[in-house]
């Protein structure tokens, strides 16, 4: 598309946001940035513009947005705009936990394997900032979430859907409609394209139906014992993104020696299960990123240790009757600090699943309070694991800024 003197309106003003404006910017486009942050009446005349391109934070099927559609004004995303303007090969990922893991594991298997590899999206560097130092000959590994591909009408080269169950309920109007953004991801590819699909999860199976694409299955289960043994990464639900990279390497039949090599000295990522200190034989790690019960189970699930988990945050219409069982049955699982908004709803779950451990209701304590609390009450040779099941933005700026905070703490420990 030809974007010179064009009136547009970018929506929302994150970095995609801002990364965009630049992109546009720099084709000579008239561009208006809209922003409920600048302006609560952001949306009300969006009718003079040319072009609009909806940030992903923001839902696409806000009744201002589909009266201008109905008009004739087109509505692109970021994501859109990149897949239009790159002409080079697509690996992205999708699922509702483990895309930022599987993505960089398999950026960094290709770049091992000396692929012109970049890594971009909601890892990485922004898109559209990747496409002047990209060439035809190029791929781009991109984690892709529900907000981008809900009303992209395009899919990558080679799409990897991890484990689909259940996020973000409080942005999509249904589960439904949740799981119906993903298969984009699936939906527009052709017969030379690529589908990597999780076979353990029947919701991730039936994305197989709507692609004319080659399928590639994988699960844990079938993974080579080989890429399950001397790890650094921590976790079995981590042997599904393991499985899934393996299962792209294959396809780009990349030496196994070398999809070895990466997987075993490969460390993971900040805020997802990532050891901090052992502090007189009790070890700390910071999982931030989990926003959900599915993440806290997973990381649960990693430890034979004795376990103090920290729990809750702010409400995304989840539930947590699955998590509570869980916690109840695992005998490791001694104690419970419960903070932030949603914790009456996670003591509850614990509370009706008989959980025998002690449950601690620290609120909105200080995070300091709160490593100090779950230091004190920890067994010897036990783990604390910060996994809230939640979101942060009750008592911080973001999952990162919780994480953060949990490590200064962690280190302020004498």
């Amino acid at each position: 598309m030809n974007y010179k003197d064009k009136k547009v309106a970018i929506i929302g003003y994150g970095l995609e946001g801002q990364d965009c404006e630049k992109f546009l910017k720099d084709k000579g486009s008239y561009v208006t940035i809209l922003d409920q942050k600048f302006d609560k009446n952001y949306l009300s005349n969006l009718e003079k513009f040319d072009l609009i391109v909806r940030s992903p934070g923001i839902y696409p099927y806000k009744k201002e947005l589909i009266k201008v559609h109905e008009n004739g004004i087109r509505i692109t995303t970021p994501t859109h705009i990149f897949f239009d303007e790159f002409n080079g090969k697509v690996i992205a990922v999708t699922g509702t936990k483990g895309k930022g893991t599987t993505s960089t594991l398999i950026y960094e298997i290709l770049k091992k394997a000396k692929f012109d590899v970049f890594l971009g999206g909601n890892i990485g560097k922004p898109l559209l900032e990747l496409l002047p130092k990209l060439k035809s000959s190029s791929y781009v590994v991109m984690e892709i979430s529900s907000f981008q591909l809900i009303d992209l009408p395009v899919s990558p080269d080679i799409a990897v859907i991890l484990n689909i169950t259940l996020d973000h309920l409080d942005w999509h109007e249904s589960k439904e409609e949740y799981i119906e953004a993903k298969k984009n991801i699936v939906k527009y590819q052709n017969t030379s394209d690529w589908a990597i699909i999780n076979k353990e999860y029947k919701v991730s199976s039936s994305f197989a139906r709507k692609t004319k694409a080659n399928i590639m299955y994988f699960s844990k289960k079938t993974l080579k014992n080989e890429f399950k043994k001397d790890l650094i990464l921590r976790g079995e639900h981590n042997l599904e993104n393991i499985a899934a990279a393996v299962s792209v390497s294959k396809v780009l039949n990349i030496n196994e020696k070398i999809i070895l090599e990466v997987v075993k000295n490969f460390k993971g990522l900040e805020h997802r299960l990532e050891f901090v200190r052992k502090f007189k034989d009790i070890k700390f790690y910071n999982d931030s990123f989990a926003t959900g019960p599915q993440s806290t189970i997973a990381a649960i699930n990693s430890f034979t240790e004795d376990e103090t988990l920290i729990l809750g945050g702010s409400d995304k219409g989840l539930d947590y009757l699955e998590l509570g069982k869980i916690i109840s049955k695992r005998k490791n699982c001694k104690n419970i600090i419960l903070i932030g908004l949603i914790r009456n709803q996670i003591k509850k779950a614990l509370v009706d699943a008989k959980f025998k451990g002690k449950i601690i209701d620290l609120g909105t304590s200080s995070i300091d309070k709160i490593v100090e609390k779950a230091f004190g009450i920890t067994q010897k040779d036990g783990v604390v694991i910060l996994s809230p099941a939640a979101a942060s933005f009750d008592m911080f700026l973001n999952y990162k800024d919780r994480g953060n905070k949990f490590k200064e703490a962690v280190w302020n420990l004498s």
